[in-house]
């Protein structure tokens, strides 16, 4: 269980005709630039995988894609990762031993999709984009959603464990704990939400989901309004982190409101924050994190605790920022 989601910092080589280089960013003058006027188009994702993700994304753009389309790629390029152990069909499994996925898609005029608990689908967003883009419904679980995405033309893949989390999974086994909790080195997701020249915005949120979890558990990813909400008029926010938590305070719906009573992105992630810890007790096992775009693209990022990090892209470049965080190192 500890080894799951284990962050290792990483550096992407290699440039794109859109983002001209791709570095880490450390000093500190790099971190919560919440105050100065932003830079368009703009892409924020969660953790070390959403670099590679924010150039799959604005590689998209370039292409002459919809912010859309950007962020449904961007985060299709993580489902697709073998190392990543907390998201696509690789991650790891419930307590039965079954991958379930979440995932969700929205758009800066309300209009969104979500998957929840689906099984054997390579690409959870896309189907959750299907599922925005032709049914008169928000979400679809379990079977039925796998039964429409049969009827979508999506294959369905051989229901089998990866081989690192077919070894993990041994490992758990031995003890068979349940212990929901994510920490600095046990995290889940990767929430996307980026703005486009024009100041349209959508976001993306794709997950395994929490390692070892009652089978049918469901996290805040795949819920419009905790994992994930845009709204043109103001901004995104998207979340990461023990699902549950989320969920309880609205997250994501909760920051994009407090910036539409003028908070700034920065100052609505960090209040979303403080709400999460006074609604939970054990917070010294529990870590969330949040990230913000306002419609100017001016861009925030808080956590519980330290050990959030977040992938900012711009035409300047593609750099991976240490978030600030409630409690200190």
């Amino acid at each position: 269980m500890s080894q799951r989601r284990k962050f290792i910092k990483q550096s992407l080589i290699g440039t794109a005709l859109f983002i001209p280089s791709i570095s880490t960013a450390c000093a500190a003058d790099e971190k919560q630039k919440s105050s100065e006027s932003g830079e368009i188009p703009l892409i924020l994702s969660t953790w070390n995988h959403g670099l590679p993700a924010n150039q799959a994304a604005m590689d998209s753009l370039t292409a002459g894609g919809t912010i859309l389309d950007a962020v449904e790629a961007g985060v299709r390029d993580t489902e697709l990762d073998m190392d990543n152990l907390s998201v696509g069909l690789q991650g790891l499994p419930d307590r039965e031993g079954i991958t379930t996925l979440d995932a969700s898609i929205m758009t800066g005029d309300g209009n969104c999709g979500s998957v929840a608990f689906v099984r054997q689908i390579k690409h959870p967003i896309s189907l959750a984009r299907r599922v925005m883009e032709k049914t008169p419904h928000v979400m679809l679980a379990g079977e039925g959603a796998r039964q429409f995405a049969i009827a979508e033309g999506f294959s369905l893949e051989k229901e089998e464990l990866s081989p690192k989390a077919a070894i993990e999974y041994e490992k758990w086994k031995k003890t068979s704990q349940y212990k929901p909790i994510i920490n600095i080195e046990n995290h889940d997701t990767i929430g996307m939400i980026g703005i486009d020249a024009n100041g349209n915005m959508a976001g993306s949120c794709t997950t395994s989901g929490l390692a070892y979890k009652m089978h049918g558990r469901v996290g805040d990813s795949p819920i419009i309004g905790a994992g994930l909400y845009v709204d043109n008029e103001v901004g995104a926010a998207t979340a990461t982190g023990l699902g549950e938590t989320i969920i309880k305070i609205c997250g994501s719906f909760l920051i994009v409101e407090l910036m539409r009573q003028g908070r700034t992105p920065q100052e609505a992630c960090e209040e979303a924050v403080r709400r999460l810890i006074s609604k939970n007790k054990n917070i010294n096992d529990i870590q969330a994190g949040f990230l913000a775009i306002n419609k100017e693209g001016v861009t925030g990022a808080f956590a519980v605790h330290p050990g959030f990090n977040f992938a900012k892209a711009t035409q300047s470049g593609n750099v991976l920022i240490d978030s600030n965080s409630h409690f200190k190192p």
